[in-house]
C-alpha cells in the first residue's frame, strides 16, 4: 500500500525538469517576454524604450533564473505532495524570492556606488509600492505558468494511460488459434521428441510472461529480440520448412532502449498474414542498423493478397507507433505497407541507451 501511495504522489508533480537546459531556455524567453510587455505598458520617456527594458529584463532574469534554480534543487523534496501543495509551495518560493530581489534592488538604489556614479534614477524609489506591485505581478505570471504545467502534466498522463490501455489490449489479442496449435504441436511432440516439447512448453511460459510483464514498458532491444526469436521457434514447430525468418541484425545496438512488444507482434503479423496463408510458405526477413544516431529495423514478408489489411495488423502498427512517439516524440517514425507483393514495415528511432536520456 505504501509503494502504491508513493506512486501516485509521484504522479501528482507536474512541475517539469527546471534543471534541464531545454527548460532554463523557456524560462528565460518568457522572462524576456514579460519584460518587453513590461516595458512597453510602462513606457518611461526620461530614461527611453531601451534602457528601461534593459533594466526590467536584468531584474526579471535574476527572479527567472534563481526561481528556476530554487525549484530545481527542492523539486525532488516536493515529489510526495499533492498537486494542489505543489502549488501552493511554488508560489510561495516565487513570492518570496520576488520579494527578496525587489527589496535588494530598492537597497541597491541607495547604496553609495549608486548616488557616486549616477545610477540611483534607474532604481525603485518607493520601497513598499514597488514590491507589491511586483509580487502581485509574478503571482499572477507564475499561476499563469503553474496552470499550464498542470494541464500540460495532465495531457501527458492521459496519453500515457491511453497507450497503456493499448498495451493491455495487445497483450490479451494473443490470437486463441496460436494458443490452440501450440498445445496441439506441444502434445504431439511429447510422444515424439519428450525433449523438444519440454523445450517448447518453456518458450511458450517465457513468450506469455514477456507478453503480459506490467515491467515491460521499456527494455533493451536486446531482450526484444529474445522475445521474437522465442515466437518464431514456437511457430517453426507448427509450420515446419514453411517458415523461415532471415535476421540481419548485426549492426543493431544491443542496449538501445525501446518499448516491449516492438518486433514480436510485427513477426506474429508477418508469419500470420503472409507466410501462413501460403501453402509453400514464405520468408520473413528481418534488416537492422545503425546510422547517424538513429536505429532502422525493417520487417518485410512477401504477401499474395491485401490479407495485411486487416485490423489485427493495423492495432499492433497503431500500438507501436504511439509507444514510439511517446518515447521518442517526433524523433520516431513508423512506416508499413505493401509495395508490389511485398508488405514492408519500417521502424525509425533514436539510439539511446541511458534512460534519463529518453526526455531530454
Amino acid at each position: 500500500m505504501k509503494t502504491d501511495a508513493a506512486s501516485g504522489d509521484d504522479k501528482a508533480y507536474y512541475l517539469p525538469d527546471l534543471c534541464a537546459s531545454r527548460a532554463v531556455l523557456a524560462i528565460v524567453l518568457i522572462v524576456e517576454l514579460t519584460a518587453f510587455v513590461l516595458a512597453l505598458a510602462n513606457w518611461d520617456r526620461e530614461l527611453g524604450f531601451w534602457l528601461d527594458l534593459a533594466r526590467t529584463s536584468l531584474f526579471l532574469i535574476w527572479i527567472g533564473l534563481a526561481g528556476a534554480a530554487i525549484l530545481c534543487w527542492i523539486g525532488r523534496r516536493m515529489k510526495g505532495l499533492s498537486a494542489a501543495r505543489v502549488t501552493i509551495a511554488a508560489l510561495a518560493l516565487i513570492a518570496g524570492l520576488i520579494a527578496l530581489v525587489s527589496a535588494l534592488a530598492w537597497l541597491a538604489g541607495r547604496s553609495r556606488f549608486a548616488e557616486f556614479t549616477g545610477i540611483a534614477p534607474l532604481f525603485p524609489q518607493v520601497f513598499w509600492s514597488f514590491t507589491l506591485r511586483n509580487v502581485a505581478i509574478g503571482f499572477v505570471i507564475t499561476s499563469l505558468a503553474l496552470r499550464y504545467f498542470y494541464v500540460a502534466h495532465e495531457w501527458q498522463r492521459n496519453v500515457e494511460m491511453q497507450a497503456r490501455a493499448r498495451v493491455h489490449a495487445l497483450q490479451a489479442r494473443i490470437r486463441p488459434h496460436f494458443l490452440f496449435n501450440s498445445m496441439n504441436t506441444i502434445a504431439s511432440l511429447t510422444r515424439s521428441d519428450p525433449a523438444l516439447a519440454e523445450q517448447a512448453v518453456q518458450d511458450l511460459a517465457d513468450l506469455f510472461r514477456a507478453n503480459l510483464s506490467e515491467k515491460r514498458n521499456t527494455i533493451t532491444l536486446e531482450q526484444e529480440l529474445e522475445v521474437a526469436r522465442i515466437y518464431q521457434r514456437i511457430e517453426q514447430l507448427r509450420l515446419g520448412d514453411r517458415l523461415r525468418v532471415e535476421w540481419h541484425i548485426g549492426q543493431l545496438p544491443m542496449q538501445a532502449l525501446v518499448p516491449g512488444l516492438l518486433l514480436q507482434p510485427l513477426l506474429e503479423n508477418a508469419i500470420y498474414h503472409g507466410v501462413e496463408p501460403q501453402p509453400e510458405g514464405g520468408v520473413v526477413t528481418v534488416n537492422g542498423e545503425l546510422a547517424g544516431g538513429l536505429v532502422t529495423v525493417v520487417v518485410r514478408n512477401r504477401v499474395a493478397d491485401r490479407q495485411n489489411d486487416r485490423e489485427g495488423n493495423k492495432l499492433a502498427l497503431a500500438n507501436i507507433r504511439e509507444r514510439l512517439s511517446l518515447m521518442y516524440g517526433e524523433r520516431a517514425l513508423v512506416k508499413a505497407g505493401r509495395f508490389d507483393d511485398e508488405y514492408i514495415v519500417t521502424l525509425r528511432f533514436p539510439h539511446v541507451e541511458d534512460r534519463a536520456r529518453l526526455h531530454a
